[in-house]
């Protein structure tokens, strides 16, 4: 449990942050195909170097992906990872009972 607890922490962390949160939904939105880095870096009006920056993170806690094309990358979510921090998120959500009828 300790090891999921600090994957989880790392992964709120990575999210913790307005450019990474804005390039995983992006991320998110694409699905699987993913998105090139320099098509990420011009719709967050990004410098390469910066969004470089960002992306390494969100890489190294397990929420994107990264695959070569010739001489770039194209990033994709890790939808398994981030299915995972919702259920952890929502695992004991409301007791048990129905959320629903709390929302309204």
């Amino acid at each position: 449990m300790e090891s999921l607890l600090a994957t989880t922490v790392d992964r709120l962390a990575a999210l913790a942050q307005p450019h990474r949160l804005a390039a995983f939904r992006m991320l998110v939105a694409a699905g699987p195909k993913g998105v090139p880095a320099g098509d990420i870096a011009d719709a967050l009006h990004l410098p390469a170097s910066s969004l470089s920056f960002h992306l390494a993170h969100l890489k190294r806690a397990g929420l994107v992906r990264a695959e070569r094309q010739g001489r770039s990358l194209r990033y994709s979510a890790d939808f398994g990872a981030m299915a995972g921090l919702v259920d952890f998120l929502t695992e004991n959500c409301c007791g048990g009972s129905d959320c629903t009828e709390q929302a309204a």
